[in-house]
């Protein structure tokens, strides 16, 4: 699967893709995640990709010409599933779209700044967009390695144990049921005991409970 993610500051991408799992992805051949500098497709000397909103107002806005550039290069060398752009009054992220996106072969991820990008980038090529939660930030960087992350551990191959991605809160609309690991016992308090019985039907049953439970108190509108 192919990710190619445009933006203006490259750089805040380099840590998130190159640690623990999204590595581990591209090493394995599993993914493959491009990042193009936008400036690289700006049309003046100076290498701006922003411009004075019309109608006045405060703020910059990201100019169309750059970002069709290199949405149209793209689009040259291969077919593309979506375009999303990663934009705070776009669909909240949840697990089901993320589910649904890993079953893709072509993204491209647009990376706003400033005041935002020309409306007519949205109007014209992008597909989806999608936030990540309701508040702002500085750009759509963050955002885009999230998306990222939530989509490459769902690919068949990618975590040790596949089943592990499929047991995760979200997955069944439940939260996750709690987690412990060794000593059974720590400063006097135990784990539970169904789950060092060795009754995985009991154990399974347990962990529906406490998942149930847990999405009950925390997140009730999961139920509805």
């Amino acid at each position: 699967m192919r990710f190619d993610i445009i933006t203006v500051l490259p750089g805040l991408l380099e840590s998130p893709f190159a640690h623990s799992i999204l590595q581990r992805a591209q090493k394995k051949g599993l993914s493959e995640i491009v990042v193009h500098n936008l400036r690289d497709y700006s049309l003046n000397k100076h290498k701006n990709v922003d411009d004075y909103p019309f109608g006045g107002g405060s703020g910059m806005v990201m100019s169309i010409e750059p970002f069709a550039a290199c949405i149209e290069k793209l689009k040259g060398e291969r077919e593309y599933d979506e375009v999303i752009f990663m934009t705070p009054d776009g669909e909240t992220l949840n697990q089901s779209i993320a589910n649904h996106l890993s079953t893709k072969k072509n993204i491209i991820i647009l990376c706003g700044h400033y005041k935002g990008i020309d409306q007519r980038i949205r109007d014209i090529f992008v597909t989806r967009e999608i936030s990540i939660g309701d508040y702002v930030l500085s750009g759509g960087e963050l955002p885009a390695a999230v998306l990222v992350d939530a989509i490459v551990r769902l690919i068949p191959g990618v975590l040790s144990d596949e089943t592990s991605a499929l047991s995760d809160s979200f997955q069944g609309d439940l939260l996750d049921a709690p987690v412990y690991t060794r000593p059974a016992e720590w400063r006097g308090i135990k784990v539970p005991d169904i789950l060092i019985s060795g009754n995985k039907a009991k154990i399974e049953e347990w962990r529906y409970e406490q998942s149930l439970e847990r999405t009950r108190q925390r997140r009730p509108d999961l139920l509805k």
